[in-house]
């Protein structure tokens, strides 16, 4: 019996994740599936079972995720809406997938937290940044919810913001598409992958991998960025051992 867990352990460790401390970015739009509209579970599960393998081979996680699948604030504004008020909407819509998110990794026995920008006391914890890291140091998924709390700001730099918060070593963002292409694969089959850039050429050409500020924000304190597809399995930890296909984005 002590052999056979023996065994079980080794195999467990025996991959070796490239970065120890990771921040996965998950947009709203890769919880829909195959919907328009909303989450879809199937999905849900499929995306906290990888988030189960990432953690299995030691890396420490912690995610924010975006409600574009609910709600998006800049649409919002386009339909007359004032830019501030859809902006919180969309926040709001946040914590609505990171709630979701929450529930399946807890049935499946994965120690969460959500952390929210906006202060929701009775379904979830105020953002603290020593909190969050304690949290993080017991092995808990960290979940940010919110953003940044403010409007005006997208998702994408919440995301690089808490990476550099949190001290990861790599920012995630998990996409429908394999990484960066030099334009749209689904709509121009002659488009080419593009396996590394640096920050510079996805600013110069624009290349709208995320916003202007969450990428100048990982240029300045030098955290990479991996563009890699949420929709094949074990996505995560293979993506973190730098196994298949991504864009790797650093100087």
């Amino acid at each position: 019996m002590t052999k056979a867990l023996k065994k079980t352990t080794t195999a467990k460790t025996s991959v070796k994740p490239a970065y120890k401390r990771v921040l996965l970015k998950i947009s709203g739009e890769a919880l829909m599936g195959d919907q328009q509209y909303g989450q879809d579970s199937k999905t849900i599960l499929r995306i906290c079972e990888d988030i189960k393998s990432a953690l299995a081979i030691g890396v420490e996680l912690c995610l924010v995720v975006g409600g574009g699948n609910i709600f998006r604030g800049i649409q919002g504004a386009a339909n007359g809406m004032e830019r501030a008020s859809a902006d919180y909407m969309g926040m709001l819509a946040t914590v609505l997938n990171a709630l979701a998110i929450q529930n399946q990794l807890e049935r499946m026995n994965v120690d969460t937290r959500v952390l929210s920008a906006i202060s929701m006391m009775q379904i979830c914890e105020p953002y603290i940044r020593r909190r969050a890291e304690r949290h993080m140091e017991r092995g808990r998924v960290v979940i940010f919810a919110a953003g940044t709390g403010n409007p005006f700001f997208t998702t994408d730099t919440a995301a690089a913001l808490r990476a550099n918060e949190m001290g990861c070593d790599l920012l995630m963002k998990g996409t429908q598409v394999d990484g960066v292409y030099s334009a749209d694969p689904r709509k121009d089959k002659k488009a080419k992958h593009l396996p590394t850039l640096t920050y510079h050429e996805v600013l110069v050409k624009d290349l709208k991998v995320m916003d202007a500020s969450a990428i100048s924000l990982a240029r300045e304190n030098q955290i990479p960025i991996m563009v890699f597809s949420l929709h094949s399995k074990n996505a995560i930890a293979d993506a973190v051992c730098g196994k298949g296909k991504f864009t790797l984005i650093q100087d």
